[in-house]
């Protein structure tokens, strides 16, 4: 059987210090409503526009996981992880600094802090610092998230 060709960078392409840039997406009304809809999360925060406008928020607001969901989403759509990505290890940190609301526009930037091999010849471990940025230059979120990567075959 032939390997799967893949996109993603392999545990040997990583290097401490590197950066990477996804491509940004926007929020809709429509994502935080099917969010509160999966998760069950109805909060009024998230789901009632004359309770809002009672808040510092006006608005409804993105829920936290959402957005920790489509940061996700965006480090694989900047193809890093296509076809090389094993597992997410661990979430440290994670920080909302900023509401994310519908019409804000996200992007991911992650930095590589550490890179660690593992006992299995196969797969190493990258650590990231990852920020959740807004349109404005405001950072939303913060946290280290770890992840196990393929190594390159021999």
């Amino acid at each position: 059987m032939t390997e799967p060709k893949r996109r993603g960078l392999y545990f040997e392409d990583f290097t401490v210090g590197q950066s990477f840039e996804s491509p940004a997406r926007t929020v809709t009304s429509t994502d935080i409503v099917n969010f509160a809809c999966l998760s069950g999360d109805f909060n009024e925060v998230h789901t009632n526009f004359e309770y809002c406008k009672t808040t510092q928020f006006k608005e409804p607001i993105a829920h936290g996981p959402l957005v920790y969901a489509i940061m996700g989403g965006l480090q694989y759509a900047s193809g890093i992880n296509d076809g090389t990505l094993l597992a997410l290890l661990q979430i440290d940190g994670w920080r909302m600094l900023d509401v994310v609301k519908h019409g804000d526009t996200i992007r991911l930037l992650s930095t590589v802090v550490e890179k660690k091999e593992t006992s299995k010849p196969d797969r190493g471990v990258v650590t990231f610092d990852r920020k959740c940025v807004k349109q404005n230059g405001t950072v939303a979120q913060t946290m280290r998230a770890t992840l196990m990567y393929r190594r390159k075959p021999a």
